[in-house]
């Protein structure tokens, strides 16, 4: 099977561990385990007493029922029996697509977005169509284009909220309106929400599986909650029929998550309004800083995120985005990614979700870099 090369990945796995300062990073501020107890108040001792004591076998295979009843909570309206952990939203949305779409099969998508919605239906040799997001509209999906392409029997459509890269935020009474077109052509809804609750404003965030008995959300414990490192995520869905088909391709490549992953992911979101308390404070307190910067910067625009970590920012000099991301990373150390890896030239991703003083240093960087152009 070919698919296309995935150029976010790529990009990061070349640069990132020799990055000076790196505001690339997509999750928030990690932390550790020790930072973990500190902010959920739980007994460590106790916690690796038990742990050390437990034969590492597969543990649940189809999870830890602390997980899942942690996952629910972060929903209206779902059962722990319709959550199935995966290794990371990226495993998530590949069993979506590995269980749910065949040669031929219609598929809606958007772009720019997390590249796995659209290059993994494509290899798999769907009838993809895109929507193209225009800074002008603020990078939401055109209503009226989705309703010409949701043609009778289109199997999915594929959407990304909050944003990434941009930012941008979907209403309720949007995402209503694109459940309305999804149920007139009988089609599911794939919604990648590993951004969901980091909003700049304090409001509920709306899942597709709280709006459409054939949504489907796929999220992580990485980029809200700070613990990529046990590389855990999910998807939950109403629709039985789907679940069944995840459960049976689960079978092949995934058995079960971790154990230890899904004790320590038990214990975060037993406390998940901490943990949000603390990330929220970070993203709302580093758009400030990315914002007042970009103001600032004559050659810099953007359209400030509504909600998630990354910010998609155009520059006006007349270098393509691989060559100005590398010149900047090698001269003064700024990590960011190119806007070619999603398609945008002449712009480049920033994490501003990463530490503070990081923050502040790697756009330092970024002024000094661009004065030398």
């Amino acid at each position: 099977m070919k698919i296309a090369p995935f150029k976010v990945e790529e990009w990061m796995n070349a640069y990132e561990t020799g990055a000076r300062y790196n505001i690339a990073e997509t999750c928030v501020d990690s932390v550790s385990l020790d930072e973990l107890f500190e902010i959920t108040g739980e007994d460590k001792e106790a916690f690796w007493n038990n742990i050390s004591k437990k034969r590492l076998t597969y543990g649940y295979i189809v999870g830890n029922p602390e997980f899942k009843e942690g996952i629910c909570q972060l929903y209206k309206t779902m059962t722990p029996g319709e959550i199935i952990p995966t290794h990371g939203a990226a495993g998530a949305s590949h069993h979506v697509f590995y269980s749910l779409v065949e040669p031929g099969d219609r598929v809606i998508s958007i772009m720019p977005t997390y590249q796995q919605l659209y290059s993994i239906p494509e290899s798999f040799g769907a009838d993809l169509h895109l929507i193209h997001l225009d800074e002008k509209n603020g990078y939401l999906p055109d209503m009226d284009e989705l309703r010409r392409l949701a043609i009778p029997g289109t199997k999915l459509i594929c959407i990304n909220n909050p944003n990434n890269p941009t930012g941008a935020l979907m209403s309720r009474e949007m995402l209503e309106e694109i459940v309305e077109i999804a149920r007139s052509c009988g089609a599911y809804i794939l919604c990648d929400e590993v951004y969901r609750h980091l909003t700049q404003e304090e409001e509920w965030s709306e899942s597709i599986v709280d709006l459409y008995e054939k949504g489907i959300s796929i999220s992580s414990m990485s980029k809200v909650f700070s613990l990529a490192g046990i590389r855990l995520g999910w998807i939950a869905s109403h629709d039985k029929e789907f679940l069944t088909s995840v459960l049976s391709h689960r079978d092949y490549d995934l058995i079960s998550c971790g154990l230890f992953d899904e004790e320590v992911a038990s214990i975060a979101l037993k406390h998940a309004d901490k943990l949000l308390a603390r990330n929220k404070a970070i993203v709302r307190g580093n758009l400030e800083i990315l914002d007042d910067f970009i103001r600032n910067e004559p050659h810099l625009h953007y359209v400030k995120p509504k909600a998630g970590t990354t910010a998609l920012v155009y520059y006006d000099f007349d270098i393509p985005s691989y060559e100005f991301c590398k010149k900047m990373y090698d001269q003064v150390g700024t990590f960011v990614t190119p806007g070619a890896c999603f398609e945008e030239e002449h712009s480049m991703r920033i994490g501003y979700a990463s530490d503070t003083e990081e923050l502040r240093q790697g756009l330092a960087g970024m002024k000094k870099f661009m004065e030398s152009l």
